[in-house]
C-alpha cells in the first residue's frame, strides 16, 4: 500500500492516539502526589494507550490480509489484567498504611481498615496463646 489510503490514515490516527495516551500517563505519573493517584493515571492512560496501539496494529495486519491471534490475545489480556493488577496494587498499598496525599483526598476506608487491623490483631493474639 502507498500510504494515501483512508484506511491506513485512520489506522495511523488510532496508533497516534495510543501514543498520546501513553505520554499523558507518563505526565500523570510524574505530576500526581501519591501512589493512589499515580496508579490511577497509569492504569487508565497506559491501558488505553497500549490498547489503541495494539488495535491499530491488529487492524493494519487485518487489512493486509493477516489475522494475528497473538495481537488479539494481547488486546484481550491487557484489557483484562491491567485494571485488576492496578486495583490489587492500590489495595495492598492501602492495607500497608501508605499515606494519602494531604491536599484534597478523603479516606473513606480508614475506619474499616482500622477495624479490620484490630480484628486481625485480636485473632493473631488468640492464636499465639
Amino acid at each position: 500500500m502507498n500510504g494515501s489510503n483512508p484506511i491506513e490514515l485512520s489506522i495511523a490516527v488510532v496508533i497516534l492516539m495510543g501514543t498520546i495516551f501513553g505520554f499523558l500517563g507518563s505526565i500523570g505519573f510524574i505530576r500526581l502526589p501519591d501512589v493512589y493517584n499515580r496508579a490511577h493515571a497509569l492504569a487508565k492512560s497506559s491501558t488505553l494507550g497500549v490498547l489503541f496501539v495494539l488495535v491499530g496494529t491488529f487492524l493494519f495486519f487485518l487489512f493486509e490480509g493477516y489475522f494475528s491471534i497473538k495481537l488479539f490475545l494481547g488486546i484481550f489480556f491487557v484489557f483484562l489484567t491491567s485494571p485488576v493488577s492496578t486495583h490489587l496494587i492500590c489495595r495492598s498499598a492501602h492495607h500497608s498504611h501508605v499515606e494519602l496525599a494531604k491536599e484534597s483526598v478523603r479516606d473513606d476506608l480508614k475506619e474499616a481498615l482500622e477495624k479490620d487491623t484490630k480484628k486481625n490483631t485480636n485473632i493473631a493474639g488468640r492464636l499465639m496463646e
